[in-house]
């Protein structure tokens, strides 16, 4: 006879239950994990990134720009007045004297005004030869009237003189002294206006010459210039050294002021470089440089800095204290590193692509084997052209990814391989 047993059939949907919960748990657990996964991390070529190790030791700040080697005197020669270039006597890249003639140029009005102005001179010089003449000789008349004026007063005055004793003597009418006494007096005043009359004479005398030396000085100047631009119709370089540009063709007409020539000494050479605005606040005066000429290394210093802006750039003058290698030659395009200062001591790692003096990144720093990439924070301090300063986040000896990782914002970590 079989007994039907319900404590087993209890005991058996028990642990149905409790299978069922455990699967429950388990596919709850499972989805929690599967949630907070982070996502697998990326593989990349380790060829295709840019990497350097953190170092310690001095890290020379520089910045760096383009530039051309220009000569330190550089003379344009500008027309003076308007006319016809008639020949381009000797074309540019010849060397050149301070005579050379560059250009002939052709005025026939500037030619007859320096006759003209020559001619009026001339006038002038003779006309105020006899002016100096004439009024030489009225000098010399009133020198004499003078003359003649104190000679009478020196007679009268011996003769009132004598008299005197032989009126008090009563030898002769003391009326007859008295008359002499009174010519003595009127001939007295005679010469003393006799001898203002002199020199106002020769004030007078003075200031005709001084208007007349005016005008004659005037129109020696007009005859200077133009004879000065008749003479320049044939255009000479003024200075030796070597013809760099004539910017005229034979027939053009040109006029006052319009460069003709352009002429400089190409053994005294400095450099223009072009500093990104960005960079500039740390240049200074005196700052050596090393300017790169594509045949050799030039020193030099800073000497001059522009105060404006152009293009997002500033010029900078460099003065070149070290011997030009051969090949150097105005115009020639040259690369400039200023040195700003030397850091002693410091951890620095080459310039990533994205950081900026004084700013936080996110670098990926490699770990130990080499294989992996973890990204860390880094606070980063001064700069240079290619290296920067590392204030925290980094230890000697790290290795750290410095190409653009835009392309994995979203993960942590990086495989190499």
């Amino acid at each position: 006879m079989d007994i039907q047993r319900s404590d087993i059939k209890q005991r058996k949907i028990l642990r149905q239950r409790a299978l069922y919960a455990l699967v429950g748990v388990a596919v709850l657990l499972a989805g929690y994990f599967l949630f907070n996964l982070e996502p697998a991390a990326p593989t990349v070529e380790r060829a295709s990134l840019w990497m350097d190790t953190v170092k310690r030791g001095e890290m020379l700040r520089e910045v760096r720009g383009p530039g051309t080697l220009v000569p330190k005197e550089i003379r344009w020669i500008a027309a003076e007045t308007l006319a016809r270039v008639e020949r381009i006597v000797i074309r540019p890249g010849a060397t050149v004297q301070a005579d050379s003639i560059i250009l002939e140029l052709s005025n026939p009005e500037v030619v007859d005004l320096a006759l003209a102005a020559e001619a009026e001179l001339k006038a002038a010089e003779a006309d105020y030869q006899a002016r100096q003449a004439s009024l030489a000789s009225q000098a010399l008349d009133q020198r004499a009237q003078q003359a003649s004026v104190e000679a009478d007063y020196e007679s009268a005055r011996l003769q009132a003189e004598a008299e005197k004793e032989l009126a008090a003597k009563g030898i002769i009418p003391s009326i007859q002294y008295r008359r002499s006494q009174l010519a003595s007096d009127q001939l007295k005043l005679r010469t003393e206006i006799e001898a203002e009359r002199s020199r106002g004479l020769k004030q007078l005398v003075d200031a005709q010459l001084a208007a007349d030396r005016a005008r004659l000085e005037q129109l020696r100047n007009a005859a200077t210039l133009r004879r000065r631009q008749a003479d320049n119709l044939q255009l000479r370089a003024g200075v030796a050294g070597v013809l760099q540009q004539v910017p005229v063709q034979e027939g053009q007409q040109v006029t006052p002021g319009t460069n003709l020539a352009r002429v400089a000494k190409p053994g005294e050479l400095m450099a223009e470089v072009r500093i990104p605005e960005t960079q500039i606040k740390d240049v200074a005066i005196g700052q050596p440089v090393k300017v790169d000429t594509r045949n050799g290394i030039v020193e030099g210093r800073v000497s001059r800095i522009d105060p404006a802006v152009l293009n997002g750039s500033v010029l900078v003058d460099v003065e070149l204290i070290g011997e030009l290698p051969a090949g150097a030659r105005p115009d020639l395009s040259v690369d400039a590193s200023i040195e700003i200062e030397r850091l002693p001591d410091v951890l620095y790692v080459g310039r990533p692509a994205y950081g900026q003096a004084e700013g936080s990144v996110r670098l990926f720093r490699l770990d130990a084997e080499g294989d992996r990439a973890l990204r860390v924070p880094v606070q980063l301090g001064r700069t240079s052209v290619n290296l920067i300063e590392i204030r925290n986040g980094l230890a000697e000896g790290d290795t750290v990814v410095l190409s653009d990782t835009s392309a994995w914002d979203e993960f942590d970590r990086l495989r190499i391989r």
